[in-house]
């Protein structure tokens, strides 16, 4: 049996662990970009999952396009426009998963590995993990996009135009992750995210995200009246009542997902 190149497991109540591991450096292949893809949409159906943690397998996060397969490799007529609609719905199947999800970069994420980082809702990194764009240096174009809803005008530009690669402590710096750590203690914090957001009502967290998504590219008052519309959806929920009764009575409140 062929191993699988996503692994997905739930690690304790309601938190999944997703790795990538197509080694030796989680490199982008079509079963891979596949796998992504089926993954996230399998974590949006299913009920004793309220988060995920993603992560590579080994010292890689994802290493992107695979330069060697490519090397020498005739393209077919369609191969470019199926392999860009795979990365795009495996990159989108993340920020349309119907779940919060953290990235846990724990080594180089480039070209499409930092755009399924750049997916993802909340963004750690280890003193190891980096971002980067290295097209530049291998005759491709990409995750110009993605990156920019990371970094700031020139950094992005310095990035997609010299293959520059961030590092975690100034990934942190930069306000792009919300911690470094120790390259052991990474998931360890991953986790206890995770943790904390799996505690929550996950219509909540549903609607939060769905929120996020749908106002990042409109106006000031078209997005607040979204979150305006999204609020009342979540006030129609038990959720929303047993979150008001247990503070009411200073008690932390237990939430069934209706």
């Amino acid at each position: 049996m062929t191993p699988e190149v996503v692994k997905l497991e739930v690690v304790e109540d309601h938190v999944a662990l997703v790795q990538l591991a197509n080694p030796p450096v989680n490199a982008h292949s079509q079963r891979l970009l596949e796998e992504v893809a089926w993954t996230f949409d399998t974590i949006s159906d299913r009920e004793d999952i309220r988060v995920a943690v993603l992560t590579g397998e080994g010292k890689c996060f994802c290493a992107g396009a695979d330069i060697k397969e490519r090397v020498g490799k005739a393209r077919e007529a369609g191969d470019h426009w199926q392999n860009s609609r795979r990365a795009r719905e495996a990159y989108h199947s993340i920020m349309e998963c119907q779940k919060p999800v953290i990235a846990a970069i724990n080594g180089p994420a480039l070209g499409g590995g930092l755009a399924l980082a750049a997916s993802c809702d909340i963004l750690l990194a280890s003193e190891t993990g980096c971002l980067g764009l290295p097209e530049i240096n291998v005759g491709l174009l990409g995750g110009g996009r993605h990156a920019q809803r990371l970094f700031g005008h020139s950094r992005l530009r310095r990035m997609m135009l010299t293959g520059l690669r961030v590092f975690g402590p100034e990934l942190y710096r930069l306000g792009v992750v919300e911690a470094c750590t120790a390259p052991e203690q990474l998931l360890d914090e991953a986790l206890a995210i995770a943790r904390e957001i799996a505690g929550k009502s996950p219509i909540a967290s549903k609607l939060a995200k769905h929120a996020l998504n749908q106002i990042e590219s409109m106006s000031l008052r078209d997005g607040y009246r979204f979150e305006q519309s999204m609020t009342g959806e979540l006030g129609k929920t038990e959720d929303s009542k047993e979150a008001m009764r247990a503070f009411v009575e200073k008690r932390a409140p237990v939430f069934s997902g209706r």
